[in-house]
């Protein structure tokens, strides 16, 4: 069982609250390239007036951009390894799963299914509006920013699945010694740590249901298939499938994509979409695929 993992391990109070520090740390180290460079562009007085967008576009260099801010990841996702082992005495392996290896098979499922979900999704927009988007395409420009997204944008989503649906699911687990809490403590913290998302000051804070929603959709198949691999493969398509094939002037995004969208966003298709139809295809599928059962004891049943 996927949560019962932490039970095996060194699951202390105190290494939890020691093992978030050590992480929040590395996170801000990774942090410093990034505050640096915008530091030299800009000047202390107009950096520390500037908001996540204003950030992710003073640089005036979308690629070199993408990379620091995805650095910030890898340091996190190293503090993470470095306290699961040593604090925890946990492997990598039972923070992911509780087979007896990681199912590389189910992460390319989940990638390769939202992966072309996004991509059927957005060329049909583009055919049925094309006043919506303009083509943003440079040769040279995409090919540094697929290297870049190829490279740390898994890392980046790896590191958000590892801390929500992974170290704190995992931990919260021991604690309260059911299933339930977990989900729902590291959906809406997943959603809320979306706040400052520069998407929050174009659509309203509404869209915060958006991913809060995802959040859950991520702890639900998470605990029904006993591993993270589902999650990490959704997660992964979904972040890199964007970054490359469209961006807007007001996504956390800011890339030399394929295709740019210039309209007015709808926040209604936006949310609608994904709770009525993406993730329950996406659950009835895995579902079926995976032969799960016991819903209501694996989302709802005790921690033993």
């Amino acid at each position: 069982m996927y949560i019962e993992n932490a039970l095996k391990v060194k699951n202390d109070l105190w290494r939890y609250i020691i093992g978030f520090i050590i992480i929040f740390i590395f996170t801000q180290l990774g942090s410093i390239p990034f505050v640096i460079a915008i530091f030299s562009k800009v000047g202390l007085q107009v950096a520390s007036n500037l908001d996540q967008l204003g950030m992710m576009t003073v640089l005036e260099d979308s690629n070199l951009t993408l990379f620091y801010f995805l650095l910030t990841f890898v340091f996190g996702l190293l503090g993470l390894f470095l306290v699961v082992k040593f604090i925890h005495k946990q492997t990598f392996l039972s923070l992911t799963t509780s087979r007896s290896k990681i199912d590389l098979d189910r992460l390319a499922t989940s990638f390769i299914c939202i992966s072309l979900i996004t991509f059927v999704n957005t060329a049909i927009n583009y055919f049925i509006f094309p006043e919506d988007f303009i083509v943003n395409f440079d040769l040279s420009s995409f090919i540094i920013l697929f290297f870049i997204a190829v490279v740390f944008i898994p890392i980046q989503t790896s590191m958000e699945e590892y801390m929500f649906r992974g170290y704190l699911m995992q931990g919260l687990g021991v604690f309260t010694r059911n299933k339930w809490f977990p989900l729902i403590i590291t959906s809406f913290s997943f959603g809320f740590l979306h706040f400052w998302n520069p998407e929050i000051t174009k659509l309203g804070p509404i869209i915060l249901i958006h991913y809060v929603a995802t959040g859950l959709f991520l702890g639900i198949i998470t605990l029904m298939d006993e591993g993270m691999e589902l999650a990490l493969g959704f997660h992964a398509g979904n972040n890199l499938i964007i970054a490359l094939l469209v961006t807007a002037d007001w996504t956390v995004f800011q890339t030399n994509s394929v295709l740019k969208y210039i309209s007015d966003p709808d926040v209604l298709y936006s949310t609608l979409f994904s709770l009525l139809f993406i993730y329950p295809i996406l659950l009835i599928y895995f579902s079926k695929k995976y032969k799960w059962v016991n819903w209501r004891e694996k989302l709802f049943g005790k921690v033993k």
